[in-house]
This record gives C-alpha cells, sequence and structure tokens, in this order.
C-alpha cells in the first residue's frame, strides 16, 4: 500500500476526510447556504476522478507485489532458501530489480498524474464542482466499505468525512448539517430549528444515505414523519471501511456537537441496518465512558439485522484466508485478504470496541472468547429485529444459521451463550421470515414495525 507520506498522498482534492479547523454559525432561518461559510462533504466529478486515478495505481503497484511474492516463493522454495537471508538476495537480483523498477516506474507516473490534477484543480478552484450521480455515490460507498481504511490512510478524496444528512422543510431534499467533528456546515432547515425529538437513521457496510431512499414516500424516513409528524428525522453518512469503534467514537462526538448547536433536541432514537447498529453501540459505549450529554437523551435503540456477535460470511472469508496462506506456492495469495477493510473484518464477531483490536499487530480481531463484553446503557429500551430466507413454518437449525443470507438469527437477536448476550426482552425482538438482509431496508412489515416500536 502506498505510504502516505509519498507524492501519491498530495493528491488534490476538494474533499476533505479530515475535520475543518474552522468553525461557522448555523443558520436555521435560509434555505440559501453561503457556500463561502462552509465546505460540502459531498464528492464531485473531480473527487472522483482524482480518487479512482490513485486507486488505479495503488492497485497496479499492489498486483506487482503480490506477483513478486508469488515468484519469490516459486523459485526459492523447492531450493529450500524461502528465508530472511536469501529473501535479501533475491531483492537484489535481476528479478527483485525487475519487480522494483515497475514499481518505480507506476510510482512516477501516479505521481505525474496526481500533479496534473493538481493543476486542473487549482485552474477550476472558482468554478463550482459537478455533484456525483447517486449511481456513482453508490460506487463510493461500496470502494468505501471494501477498502475504506486504506482510502484514510493515503489521503484519497473518495474517503468519506462522517456527515449527519437533514431534510428541508419540504422533505423534497436532503443536505449535510453537520459533518465530523470540528467541521460545522449550515442547517437547510427553513423556519425551524431542530428540537424535541431526533431520529437518526444510520446505514450498512458498502452503503450511503441514500439506500435509505429518504425522497421515497415509502421509505423508512417519510413513514417516521407521517407517525411523528413533531420528530426530525437525520440520517448518518460514514466510511464503513473504517474500524466499528472508529466510527463509534466519531459519533459520538458528532452527537455531542448536535445536541450543542440545538440544545432543545429532548430526545434521540437510533436505528441501525447492519452495521449502523453495531457503530450505534459503540456510540453509545464511548459517549458514557466520556460522559457526554447526548447519551442521556438517547431512549430508543433499533437494529436491524445487525451482527451483534459476528457476521458468518466473514467469519468463513478468514478461515479461507488462513487455509491457503498455510498451502505451498499459494501464500503469497492470502494476502489478497488483506484488501478488505478493517470495518469488514470487525464484523467477524461483532467487535465494537478499540481493545478487541488495539494490542493485536495484524489485521484482525482478537477471537470471539477474548472479545470485551459491551452491554447496553441500563435507561435505553432496545429492540432487535432479524431476518430470515426461510419461509415462517419451514425454519430449520440449517436456516436460523444462515439467517437472512449474511447475518444469523441469534447474532441479529443479540443473543449469545456468555456475557455477550444482550439483554433485550423477548417482546422487544422480532424475526421476518422470506425476508433477506438488503431487503430489510425496504420491506413493508419490517418498515411498519420499525415505526410501530418508536410509536409505542
Amino acid at each position: 500500500m502506498i505510504n502516505p507520506t509519498s507524492p501519491l498522498s498530495a493528491m488534490p482534492i476538494s474533499h476533505q476526510s479530515s475535520a475543518l479547523t474552522t468553525n461557522y454559525p448555523l443558520q436555521a432561518d435560509t434555505d440559501q447556504l453561503d457556500e463561502r461559510a462552509w465546505q460540502d462533504p459531498e464528492l464531485s466529478l473531480r473527487d472522483f476522478v482524482a480518487g479512482i486515478s490513485q486507486l488505479a495505481v495503488m492497485g497496479v503497484i499492489e498486483t506487482t507485489g503480490i506477483a513478486e511474492a508469488i515468484h519469490r516463493e516459486i523459485v526459492l522454495r523447492p531450493l529450500g532458501l524461502l528465508n530472511h537471508r536469501y529473501g535479501d538476495l533475491w531483492y537484489k537480483g535481476i528479478s527483485g530489480r525487475m519487480y522494483q523498477v515497475v514499481k518505480g516506474i507506476t510510482s512516477i507516473v501516479g505521481h505525474s498524474l496526481a500533479m496534473g490534477l493538481k493543476q486542473y484543480s487549482q485552474l477550476m478552484h472558482h468554478t463550482k464542482p459537478h455533484p456525483l450521480p447517486n449511481t456513482l455515490s453508490m460506487v463510493v460507498n461500496v470502494i468505501n466499505g471494501v477498502m475504506g481504511d486504506h482510502l484514510v490512510s493515503n489521503n484519497n478524496p473518495l474517503a468519506l468525512p462522517m456527515t449527519l444528512y437533514g431534510v428541508d422543510s419540504h422533505h423534497k431534499y436532503t443536505k449535510p448539517i453537520l459533518s465530523e467533528p470540528g467541521n460545522t456546515t449550515q442547517t437547510v432547515y427553513t423556519n425551524q430549528r431542530i428540537k424535541g425529538r431526533v431520529v437518526i437513521i444510520l446505514h450498512g457496510l458498502c452503503m450511503g444515505y441514500i439506500n435509505w431512499q429518504p425522497d421515497d414516500d415509502a421509505s423508512l424516513g417519510r413513514r417516521v414523519i407521517k407517525n411523528l409528524p413533531a420528530s426530525t428525522v437525520l440520517y448518518l453518512n460514514y466510511n464503513t471501511g473504517q474500524r466499528i469503534s472508529t466510527n463509534g467514537r466519531q459519533f459520538s462526538q458528532l452527537l455531542e456537537m448536535l445536541i450543542t448547536q440545538y440544545p432543545d433536541i429532548t430526545q434521540i432514537d437510533l436505528i441501525g441496518h447492519s452495521m449502523g447498529g453495531l457503530v450505534s453501540r459503540s456510540a453509545l459505549y464511548y459517549g458514557s465512558e466520556q460522559q457526554h450529554d447526548w447519551v442521556n437523551k438517547v431512549q430508543k435503540l433499533i437494529t436491524l439485522g445487525s451482527p451483534h456477535h459476528g457476521a458468518l460470511l466473514e467469519r468463513i472469508g478468514d478461515v479461507v484466508q488462513q487455509s491457503i496462506g498455510k498451502l505451498p506456492f499459494a501464500g503469497s495469495l492470502a494476502k489478497l485478504g488483506d484488501i478488505r477493510s478493517m470495518g469488514i473484518i470487525d464484523l467477524r464477531h461483532g467487535s465494537v470496541r478499540d481493545e478487541d483490536w488495539h494490542s493485536l499487530q495484524a489485521r484482525s480481531v482478537l477471537p470471539d472468547s477474548e472479545r470485551h463484553a459491551t452491554p447496553l446503557p441500563q435507561h435505553i429500551k432496545a429492540y432487535f429485529l432479524a431476518g430470515s430466507l426461510s419461509e415462517e413454518g419451514q425454519a430449520s437449525k440449517v436456516s436460523d444459521l444462515l439467517g437472512d443470507g449474511l447475518v444469523n438469527i441469534n447474532s441479529a437477536l443479540g443473543e449469545h451463550t456468555t456475557e455477550h448476550t444482550l439483554d433485550v426482552p423477548q417482546e422487544r425482538k422480532a424475526v421476518f421470515y422470506g425476508v433477506g438482509h438488503m431487503a430489510l431496508l425496504s420491506d413493508e412489515q419490517v418498515l411498519d414495525k420499525t415505526v410501530e416500536w418508536l410509536v409505542e
């Protein structure tokens, strides 16, 4: 992976994933946003081109590195020379130097491309950047989920900042309200301050707030507004490739900023799909640990298909990677598994705390038996909903294990054989049959149940 201090890390960006150092007052009485006063956290086409260009260069370098490792293993292993001493000789030999030349040329091309894009960005600085279409935004969301931590470490403009979005007074469009601690944008609410009850909706892995289809009359957000007209619906957008605990800490800080800017907020409810439920739990843990005031305002947590105790697919992927790593001549292929993000790795056992990975050197997490228990704050009412691919009445141990295709039923309901069990009463749990993981976002019965829990 490219070093953050290399020339490629200086790619031109109109979007920064790091926090701004200046804050600007929020204005609650106008839809006209002063673009001088804040930096839009949404990506532009310029950002997309710059980010994809950097990824292309990174991909060539990474692929070359893996090819070299396989070549070295094939040549040296049969001779019994695959060790540190002869490995150094390899790099000084013709083959090793050849691979270094390829990497060097690629880096030069990438640096030249970066400089060209920087000059273009400076020339276009005073022109309004073209917004990214929803289709490309979804591509960016997937890239963040798969390798979002790599994007951050390489200052790639595709790395998404954590952002809270709200809808305008007519619920027709969304605009950012707060983006990462330190970066305060303006509100687009017309003659209305955010006050009273606030419902915040969080997406899952490889997705973004647009997956909730906030402009659709049948969406969850619209249903909440219809049934709780005095409430405010906000959407969280975040980089799902980062550690869950990293996102949890950041979300906690963002919520503390929110109630500081809007002191009339009296209640906060959190709804998380998949990873969004884990990020919510992580934020509650760190918010409680740091004695943040926003935690006391949270009354309900609703999770939809969240892998509270891990996702089977990630555990299978880890076993496959470890098995490949032990095979002669194929060990280098196991490095391909390192491309997947830390966020995905955290889903192996549902890790929501730094302690579950801080002590490890490798890109991994502690085994389930050593995972730190993270109970919910006692004052919060939690509601857990699970999906199942099987039809009602046809459930079996196998179907329960498969669950919604990504998360098994026990994990989604927070049930475990040890202290990791999340103490949620049975009447606040529900299983919907014939509903897959992604369908939880839009299934009529699931959305109706979610709103019912909010209203009760």
